[in-house]
């Protein structure tokens, strides 16, 4: 036997191999009805991450060599097409339930935990920003699928948007001893995420502070098409904001140097009429761990991706 003769039947055995492979996994998936019932959301995720990920690219890689694949690919296809199906009519059912029975504090957790099995400790000590099955889930609330256009150039120490993992504000929530009267900011608010999930988690006054104004509507639709009270986006350059009602303020590196240096100090003639608190994420909690009127409520550790939580002196 030639060396071409070898390894075209190995070729032909690691299609063979791959093939029976694929055609198992695919069967498993169809036999598997807990996938089928819209409870199971985090399992029905990782099947279609599965398929869409590994089992059509490993197809579309080996139609290369063979014709054969094309009706195997169109199968995962359409397994993948049912699965992602029931989350979309999932979704809209969720939204529908929250715009009209108001969901909110332990209501709204206890729909999450009914979906997404989530520990917000298990990611505790990592080293940059992840996102996982909660914001997949938590994305698919929102009435808004498609990001806007941004319509302003930022300015040189702005940062670009980044949403901030929805774990993050869920850990927030739990640890920052919210009470009703509070009066939640969220600086640099994007497309909402955070102030529309805080007011879902505790129900109190939550506002947005966005320069661009695309985003900004968004994050008004979004709040209104889910009818969440007590939510409101502001238009307006951080450094010339109204923050005379807040109590808890949180910046996801909105921007850096010496706008984020004016912006605390806005905030520092703030905490002279009342106490309140700051909380950060990312690279911004580094300047405002220097801040001498601020002390740590949580430990700090240099770890940029970590909640910290700080109070006025």
């Amino acid at each position: 036997m030639t060396k071409k003769e070898s390894d075209i039947i190995n070729c032909d055995f690691q299609a063979e191999t791959a093939i029976f492979e694929i055609q198992s996994y695919l069967g498993a998936i169809e036999k598997n009805s807990s996938l089928f019932e819209e409870k199971n959301f985090d399992k029905r995720i990782e099947a279609i991450d599965f398929i869409e990920f590994q089992v059509i690219g490993q197809i579309e890689d080996l139609l290369r060599k063979t014709d054969q694949l094309i009706l195997l690919k169109y199968r995962a296809e359409k397994v993948k097409s049912e699965l992602e199906e029931i989350d979309i009519n999932l979704f809209k059912t969720l939204q529908a339930n929250i715009r009209t029975k108001g969901y909110t504090g332990k209501e709204f957790q206890n729909l999450v935990n009914e979906y997404v099995d989530f520990n917000l400790d298990y990611k505790e000590h990592q080293d940059e920003t992840g996102y996982d099955n909660l914001d997949v889930f938590i994305n698919g609330l929102s009435p808004l699928q498609t990001m806007p256009e941004q319509t302003k150039d930022l300015e040189p120490e702005m940062v670009f948007y980044q949403k901030t993992p929805a774990r993050i504000v869920f850990e927030l929530v739990e640890k920052a001893h919210i009470v009703k009267e509070d009066v939640f900011f969220d600086l640099g608010s994007g497309l909402g995420q955070v102030v529309n999930l805080v007011n879902l988690l505790t129900g109190i006054t939550v506002k947005g502070i966005e320069f661009e104004p695309a985003f900004c509507d968004y994050a008004r639709d979004c709040a209104a098409g889910l009818n969440l009270h007590n939510v409101t986006f502001i238009n307006v350059d951080a450094r010339k904001a109204d923050y005379s009602e807040g109590t808890i303020f949180f910046m996801f590196t909105p921007f850096k140097g010496e706008m984020l240096q004016e912006v605390l100090e806005i905030l520092r003639k703030e905490s002279l009429l009342r106490k309140i608190k700051i909380i950060t994420y990312g690279p911004c909690t580094a300047q405002v761990a220097l801040q001498r009127w601020l002390d740590f409520e949580t430990p700090y550790d240099n770890n940029m991706y970590k909640l910290v939580m700080f109070s006025s002196l």
